[in-house]
């Protein structure tokens, strides 16, 4: 058993090699994968904040950006170790919008119609990026690219790809596959999948 193998993954995780399932499982909500150019590409950052606005491609790139290295969690069950991700912070992005008060809730949209939100809290952390390369290489589309969203923390379902347009709101809506009974914390280390209440 390699190094990688042994390390620990959260509960009911096995890890996998990136080239056996990731990037062919998930073809976006309509069965194709988006393929947008970076100079098509932008993003909208708007709702309940003091400066909204719309980066393109060329703009998102002249924000301060970190490298981060963490394991990707699916909730099917699979995790890819050691992914060395670049990006821009989400906190980065939260203070040019500036949220006004009682702002606790972030909503997302993809290209693909694929929406999920999380707390305000849960995105502020030092890892948690809009990234844009993945081990040194441009983010392919397979994966999410030109730019998806990373908690690391987090089943992947919370780390939305293709994201077009955040909305920063004092509430927050149930995304597509937590309206289908998956658990809206999503946290992979204490195995929070599903939630009963929605699956019955």
């Amino acid at each position: 058993m390699s190094p990688k193998s042994e390390k620990k993954v959260p509960p009911g995780q096995e890890p996998i090699r990136a080239i056996l399932r990731w990037g062919i499982d998930h073809h976006g909500i309509s069965n194709e994968i988006p393929r947008i150019s970076p100079e098509k590409w932008a993003l909208t950052v708007e709702g309940q904040v003091e400066n909204p606005f719309k980066l393109n491609w060329k703009e998102f790139l002249e924000l301060p950006h970190v490298e981060s290295s963490n394991d990707f969690h699916c909730v099917e069950g699979w995790s890819v170790l050691d992914c060395h991700w670049k990006g821009v912070l989400f906190k980065t992005i939260a203070e040019r919008a500036e949220p006004k008060k009682g702002s606790d809730y972030v909503n997302f949209e993809c290209s693909d119609e694929y929406t999920t939100s999380l707390e305000m809290a849960d995105l502020m952390g030092e890892e948690t990026m809009l990234a844009y390369q993945l081990n040194g290489k441009p983010l392919a589309p397979e994966l999410g690219g030109p730019v998806r969203l990373i908690v690391p923390s987090k089943y992947a379902y919370k780390s939305p790809m293709w994201v077009t347009k955040i909305v920063i709101a004092s509430w927050k809506l149930l995304g597509f596959w937590e309206l289908r009974g998956y658990n809206d914390r999503a946290e992979a280390w204490k195995n929070m999948r599903f939630d009963r209440r929605l699956r019955q």
